[in-house]
């Protein structure tokens, strides 16, 4: 066994008699600690989590360490390990160049040896002073020990996370076999995460970064001739499959979001050594019920319309508190690479984005009652050629109101409102509600009013909680409290007090369309009864993704906001007919109806500044004598009609004289928009002369 006292005593001797010209007071050691556990719980006080804790270490010589572990580590963090004398003088001019001009210590360019004296001699702060002593003591281990020598004791010192301490209890750790026997991936992988073991942790929020990462290490070992291309596409060909972890885990995506969290704020070693008790936002009971749930539902849509993961976030709008996350069905599950938590994950989000631009529309002055043609049109090209969106079902509809069209989910009539709204508009209108993902508006065309954008269900979720909240938005919130490890209280988090970020009337109408399951029941049909909580207020929206790639639901109570993606990981279709109102909304309802079960019946708050009132059935405009029918609508100041109905005009003389319907679309300069009312209404009068159906005229346009 590897004996690493000779390296402790080297330390105290350098520091009880110093180096001759140097302040021997640089060189004296922290007091002597020991490491205690991060406890994370959830806020009713029920342990999730034990973070780290006492050191799991198993010294192992150096010839029982394979090569690709040391080649792999070398290509990692230190290529000239072999030729340096203890410090690399390049990497330290290049990191205190970004330090100086940074005023702070962010750079490390530490090879090695310096990483061995800062793990086994010193702490971790981040100074001027230790830099120093960290090199000069560096100097004094490569002067006692060879090379191989120290490459032992870093490998066996090293924290590679997850409280192992040193190569051999890292690969039993996470690969559950000896480090004799650990692959050239599987080596990459564990060279990978010394320098951030929290933030690189395969069990983490940083998945995506540590592949990358590893990917960059296996070119490093190419170009260092440590290793073949075709040897690294041979190990990299099956992926690597992470034992589970033994520590006890609660909310496994949850803790891990967390944990990120507080890695960004406190550090590594805070998180390692110093024992926090951290209260979270989240309910377990409810993060129980989420779970079960999916992973009753994935198996249907495996089956169904192989469709093998699902993700929940739900929140109290009015907090920004997250009370349950399930990032995958299930965070052990290699095949869906399960511990990614999809809902921090980009994906495309389909309908269930129609909404913001609806709601950046109605700001501008269209209304719930606003016509528009739901007619095939070409909306120029974009791309590669023209768009011209259909709707899900290939069908046209021609005049539909902006009601019927968000809650039918129509996609022709969703284009036509981004042109009105706009689509820088409605960027910011999503981005002033919660999302994030939204960073390069040259790529989004039409297709942004369909979901062409990807966001995170995070994200999305917190932002349909501004409808639930009447337009005011609260930041995400998943900790209440953290403590030191003697109870005393290091920090508290409040509720924000919110910014209105929409328009209260513009988010009353949009939750008003959203809780109407009439307008929605022409598409619909029996599927709404996934959408409904019975005589509760309850206001969703769902969609799809092309090729069923993603289905989603989301939808929310004036106190609750849960939201459900479905898909693969992988990003491969499901099958036909795997919409969001079949695949997430039955996850959302079952969620919904046990979460709020028990609890009070709240109506959502109307803005004292809504005005209801009467318009043309068809053009939602003022109704005149002409107009046949009328229909009550809710408007905001801002957008209430003030234009006759234009649509029911009078035709003929005296006794003859009758009304006619004549439809012009939204914009009738535009010569593709027009012909396509004028083509959809020449089908209609056919239709209707040679099924005698009804007894309205249509007539061209003039």
């Amino acid at each position: 066994m590897l004996d690493i006292r000779p390296l402790i005593v080297v330390g105290v001797l350098l520091t009880v008699s110093g180096i001759s010209l140097l302040d021997r007071t640089m060189f004296v050691l922290e007091p002597l600690t020991f490491a205690q556990s991060t406890k994370i719980y959830d806020r009713h006080g029920v342990l999730l989590y034990e973070l780290y804790g006492e050191m799991k270490r198993t010294p192992v010589p150096f010839a029982d360490i394979p090569d690709v572990v040391k080649e792999a580590t070398i290509a990692a963090e230190d290529k000239d390990f072999y030729k340096h004398p203890g410090f690399d003088a390049k990497s330290i001019v290049r990191a205190a160049i970004i330090d100086v001009k940074s005023g702070e210590l962010r750079q490390g360019g530490s090879t090695i040896s310096q990483q061995l004296v800062r793990n086994a001699l010193l702490t971790r702060e981040k100074s001027f002073g230790r830099k120093f002593k960290e090199i000069v003591l560096s100097l004094k281990l490569e002067r006692e020990y060879t090379k191989d020598e120290i490459l032992a004791m870093y490998l066996n010192i090293i924290p590679y996370g997850s409280n192992a301490y040193g190569i051999e209890a890292a690969s039993e750790s996470y690969f559950g076999k000896h480090a004799q026997e650990l692959t050239l991936y599987e080596a990459a992988y564990l060279a990978a995460l010394p320098k951030a073991p929290t933030y690189y942790s395969p069990y983490g929020t940083h998945r995506d970064e540590l592949d990358a990462r590893v990917k960059a290490i296996l070119e490093a070992m190419k170009k260092q001739g440590y290793a073949t291309e075709e040897q690294i596409a041979g190990a990299t060909a099956q992926p690597v499959a992470f034992k589970k972890p033994v520590t006890p885990i609660r909310a496994p995506h949850f803790v891990m979001f967390v944990i990120d969290q507080l890695q960004k704020e406190y550090g590594e070693d805070v998180l390692l050594k110093q024992g926090l008790e951290v209260t979270t936002t989240l309910d377990l009971n409810l993060q129980t019920t989420a779970e079960e749930l999916i992973d009753a539902q994935v198996v249907k849509n495996q089956k169904r319309y192989n469709g093998g993961n699902a993700a929940l976030v739900s929140m109290n709008p009015r907090t920004g508190e997250i009370l349950a996350m399930v990032g995958s069905h299930n965070y052990f599950d290699p095949v869906q690479d399960g511990a990614v938590n999809v809902a921090l994950q980009p994906r495309q989000p389909g309908s269930s984005f129609k909404p913001y631009v609806y709601a950046t529309a109605f700001q501008k002055g269209m209304n719930p009652a606003t016509m528009l043609m739901d007619v095939v049109t070409n909306f120029g090209t974009y791309g590669s050629g023209s768009y011209i969106p259909r709707n899900y079902d290939g069908r046209e509809r021609g005049p539909v109101s902006a009601r019927q069209a968000l809650q039918g989910s129509l996609n022709i009539p969703a284009v036509k409102t981004l042109f009105f709204a706009g689509i820088q508009d409605s960027i910011t209108t999503a981005q002033n509600m919660g999302i994030t993902t939204l960073t390069d508006p040259t790529r989004y065309g039409p297709s942004l009013a369909l979901g062409g954008a990807e966001v995170t269900l995070l994200d999305h979720t917190s932002a349909f909680g501004v409808f639930a909240t009447g337009g005011v938005k609260h930041e995400v919130r998943s900790i209440l409290s953290v403590k030191d490890h003697n109870g005393v209280m290091i920090k508290t988090t409040e509720a924000s007090p919110g910014k209105t970020v929409l328009d209260p009337a513009v988010a009353y109408q949009i939750t008003n369309i959203l809780s109407d399951n009439n307008a929605r029941q022409y598409i619909f049909g029996s599927l709404s009864r996934n959408l409904v909580l019975g005589d509760r207020p309850v206001a969703a929206k769902t969609g799809t993704t092309q090729e069923n790639r993603d289905g989603w639901a989301i939808g929310f109570t004036p106190s609750l906001v849960t939201g459900v993606w479905v898909g693969n990981s992988d990003n491969t279709p499901m099958r036909n007919g795997a919409d969001g109102s079949i695949v997430a909304a039955p996850i959302w309802h079952a969620f919904m109806e046990k979460a709020v079960a028990g609890t009070p019946v709240e109506a959502f708050a109307r803005p004292s500044n809504i005005i209801e009132m009467a318009v043309d059935t068809v053009s939602g405009k003022l109704p005149t004598k002409y107009t046949p029918q009328t229909k009550m609508e809710i408007f905001a100041p801002f957008n209430v009609p003030t234009q006759r109905d234009d649509v029911h005009v009078p035709m003929g003389l005296g006794d003859e004289e009758q009304v006619v319907t004549i439809l012009h679309s939204e914009d009738p300069k535009n010569p593709y928009w027009e012909h396509a009312v004028q083509r959809w209404m020449g089908a209609a009068a056919s239709a209707v002369a040679e099924t005698n159906e009804s007894k309205e005229v249509l007539a061209k346009a003039i």
